[in-house]
């Protein structure tokens, strides 16, 4: 518990310093409580390659070319922030394609949601490291502000009810990735962590 609190107090001073982002999740997530994850609907960058488990769980859920975070009731999801510009986003991008090889089988969807970027950019990034998972866009922040995002890498897990367990601020590792996958599954807590390498919003 108290490597918790330190935790959530150091994560809470770098919340401070870069632009007074909201902390409302990660002060949820210190008190062992999973908070509900912020709605949004946004167009589909790319569709990716579904699993056959996921695939017949989230038919139509791709069809209309928009994605809506109510559409992915009753499955575990990793939310990812990230933008083509952004270094330490190219460090994490193999791990990430690596955890949906393994992880997608087991019914857990990744998502990608690529902010603050050019369209022909992101797409190039996707293809350059075989991203076959599902990515959404957003020109600006709008949904990022919501999550409290203060820079990407990002990522959040969400369990199937809806709500947040863990929330990973810079570059994943394949412990974290490993334990908030855990966590998206069962719905257990594991709370706010501090990854590697950041870069600041644009």
């Amino acid at each position: 518990m108290l490597v918790s609190v330190l935790a959530f107090i150091a994560l809470l001073a770098y919340g401070l310093r870069t632009s007074g982002a909201s902390t409302a999740i990660d002060e949820s997530l210190a008190r062992e409580e999973a908070p509900p994850a912020p709605g949004f609907s946004l167009p589909i960058l790319e569709s990716g390659t579904l699993p056959p488990g996921l695939a017949g769980r989230l038919e139509g859920a791709f069809a209309d070319g928009q994605l809506s975070l109510d559409e992915l009731e009753g499955v575990p999801v990793l939310l990812n922030f990230w933008a083509s510009w952004c270094i330490p986003c190219r460090e994490e991008a193999p791990l990430l394609q690596e955890g949906w090889r393994r992880y997608g089988r087991q019914g857990v969807l990744f998502l990608g949601l690529d902010m603050q970027d050019l369209t022909g950019d992101a797409r190039d990034f996707l293809r350059e490291f075989s991203i076959s998972y599902p990515t959404i866009r957003e020109p600006s922040n709008g949904v990022a502000r919501t999550y409290g995002v203060t820079g990407i890498p990002e990522t959040f897990f969400i369990a199937p009810d809806g709500n947040i367990v863990s929330h990973v601020i810079g570059v994943i590792s394949e412990e974290q990735l490993a334990a908030g996958v855990a966590a998206a599954k069962s719905g257990e807590v594991v709370g706010a962590l501090e990854g590697g390498d950041i870069r600041p919003q644009r």
